[in-house]
């Protein structure tokens, strides 16, 4: 290799690697978007809690990650197997491909973050801390890694031809099925749903941070989505990852107008929240495989995913299972939907193979986290108590108000 070739080689190497970084810094900030869209869709009395569970989430699907899943998710394993192979447990190392290690490593880490997120929002203001925090080590070390191996990682749902560009099934349908099976052993919370069948809403405490945080998660998309591109150094790679963008866009701002469209049409109002959730929805869709359909076929997903979404939140809604924040009708019924429109953009693609990996993924999930969440209610428990509840998780788990000038105190004169 001539010394022109070898420095073309490190640019090329170099330019891949800081894009795969500053695309995991994106997704990364995708932490704080959550953190706030939660914060403002619960209420005052739970906001300090939620903010709790969202940083220390992150936190622990960056230590476990780095002790375990990375390892079980791609090191040295067995194409188109259901395990990872010894060496994978056993902590060996790869070499990364066209970027560094390390840089791949990180790319994936703030992946794992961003399904345990899907699941803190599902579960707020009802479930201890400490239960949730216990569960957020078995899903980033062992439960997201598995299925994540068996496409990313080259196993055998990849083998039977699976396709999932940067994460509609893997990482939220996987999220919003561990989130279900919380939800289902937790209960509603208290006054949400009356004994005569009717439905009470519980509005949250500040709609200007859950806006920020849906802007903020709308920016980072561009990393989650154009980042899963992993290479930017050529003109094919390049062109990829523009055509990924402008995809991503159209589907996050149909799916608002998608939405917007079914709340006015439906009860006359334009509902914030529902639309916040249409911009979120067309995003999840829309990352199953971004960089096959054309903007005006993206943005047909995205405005079909902002409708559903808004009927999926009244679904759960009709059968009693309490989602503050719409994780569920988000990400598992708009991630489910993304998967299975894949094969109308992309010929490599089957609706079988979909199929199976959307089941797959969703049955080993949603079994999994059934088990650890069980363990865990028959242990610490689950459920914060009734007066617990009813004074709000923040004092009782955190000791703290996130809004104490806004809290009354009665005098003990």
């Amino acid at each position: 290799m001539d010394e022109l070739t070898k420095s073309v080689t490190e640019l090329r190497f170099a330019l891949d690697t800081f894009y795969l970084l500053m695309s995991g810094a994106l997704v990364m900030w995708m932490a704080a978007g959550f953190a706030m869209l939660e914060a403002g869709l619960v209420r005052a009395k739970n906001t300090t809690e939620i903010l709790t569970k969202n940083v220390l989430l992150y936190a622990i699907a960056c230590v476990m990650y780095l002790l375990v899943g990375y390892n079980l998710m791609y090191v040295d394993n067995t194409a188109g197997g259901w395990l990872p192979s010894l060496g994978a447990l056993l902590g060996s190392q790869a070499e990364g491909a066209g970027h560094s290690l390390e840089s791949d490593f990180f790319f994936q880490v703030v992946f794992v973050a961003t399904a345990t997120s899907i699941v803190s929002g599902a579960v707020a203001e009802r479930m201890k801390l400490w239960s949730f925090l216990l569960f957020c080590v078995v899903m980033t070390g062992f439960i997201y890694p598995m299925e994540g191996y068996w496409t990313w990682g080259g196993g055998f749902l990849k083998e039977a031809g699976f396709s999932d560009f940067a994460g509609s099934g893997i990482v939220h349908l996987a999220g919003a099925a561990a989130a279900l099976s919380g939800v289902m052993l937790l209960g509603a919370r208290r006054g949400k749903y009356g004994k005569d069948g009717a439905i009470y809403p519980i509005p949250g405490s500040n709609l200007p941070l859950a806006t920020l945080g849906t802007l903020i998660l709308w920016m980072g998309w561009f990393g989650f989505n154009g980042g899963s591109q992993l290479v930017l150094s050529s003109a094919a790679d390049a062109t990829a990852i523009g055509k990924v963008f402008v995809n991503t866009n159209a589907a996050a701002a149909t799916g608002a107008l998608g939405a917007l469209l079914v709340t006015k049409l439906t009860w006359g109002k334009a509902d914030l929240t529902m639309v916040l959730n249409g911009a979120l929805a067309g995003l999840v869709a829309i990352t199953a495989d971004p960089a096959s359909p054309t903007p005006l076929f993206a943005s047909l997903i995205g405005v079909l995913a902002g409708a559903l979404v808004v009927y999926a939140i009244v679904c759960f809604d009709k059968l009693k299972i309490d989602d503050p924040v719409g994780a569920l009708s988000v990400h598992g019924v708009c991630g489910l939907f993304g998967l299975l429109v894949v094969p109308l953009s992309n010929e490599a693609a089957s609706f079988s193979g979909q199929l199976l990996g959307a089941a797959v993924i969703f049955g080993w999930v949603f079994l999994s986290s059934l088990l650890v969440w069980s363990l865990l209610k028959a242990t610490l428990g689950l459920r914060v108590s009734e007066e617990e509840e009813l004074m709000g998780v923040d004092v009782h788990e955190c000791g703290i108000d996130a809004y104490p000038e806004f809290v009354t105190v009665k005098s003990s004169l």
